[in-house]
């Protein structure tokens, strides 16, 4: 028998390429939010974007609903669109939330993980710790440490929520891991964190992941304080 023929749609690629683009605007957009290129409550100019990316408004609106999905753009009535500044409320709300999931994902790894897992977050934490010196270096490793874990814990929407706090916390002016020494203690926690998840201990890995975050928040709120600094 042969196999049934699809007919097609002439409108199929055309529909397809309007979610492409404000997609890929989208995503061009992210990357100058978190490289700073576009900064914490600054003004998004759209016609000079347009004009800079070579597109109508239309695909750059379009990315812009979706960026304020993310909570990394903010939409003001007829005053256009700024990129999301957090207050200290709002880093501590991110903290504390994080804390609660990723400490309940910590103690769920150290009951499920296998040795191969356990070797996996290992070879992870050491390349963080030679990491020390080399913040942007740190801040990419130390975040494929928390999601690979959170991968093998495997609650789907631990996932997404994490990462979409984790997305807006890129917007933090006073990221923890800026403060003077935060890298080495943050280096140190995590080796606590990973002892504990080796030797298949829940509670103080939960424990030590809500520490972990506790100290992380204290850094950022010290910073963002310019009696702390």
């Amino acid at each position: 028998m042969s196999a049934p023929t699809v007919s097609a749609d002439p409108n199929a690629a055309t529909s397809l390429a309007p979610r492409a683009l404000y997609q890929e605007v989208a995503e061009r957009l992210r990357q100058r939010i978190f490289g700073r290129e576009l900064e914490p409550g600054s003004w998004i100019d759209e016609l000079k974007l347009c004009a800079e990316l070579g597109i109508s408004r239309t695909p750059l609106r379009e990315a812009l609903k979706v960026l304020a999905v993310e909570g990394l753009v903010t939409m003001k009535v007829r005053r256009g669109a700024y990129v999301t500044e957090m207050s200290e409320r709002d880093v501590r709300e991110a903290y504390q939330l994080l804390g609660l999931l990723e400490s309940d994902a910590a103690a769920q790894v150290a009951r499920q993980v296998s040795d191969a897992q356990v070797a996996e977050l290992q070879a992870l934490h050491n390349e963080l710790e030679s990491q020390v010196g080399q913040r942007d270096a740190f801040f990419a490793t130390n975040e494929r440490f928390h999601l690979r874990l959170l991968e093998i814990e495997g609650n789907r929407w631990r996932q997404q929520i994490i990462n979409d706090l984790r997305r807006v916390m890129k917007l933090n002016r006073h990221h923890s891991l800026f403060a003077q020494g935060r890298l080495a203690d943050s280096a140190a926690e995590h080796a606590e964190l990973m002892a504990a998840i080796a030797r298949r201990e829940p509670e103080s890995a939960a424990r030590l992941m809500r520490l972990h975050f506790e100290n992380g928040l204290d850094a950022a709120v010290r910073r963002g304080n310019p009696s702390d600094s």
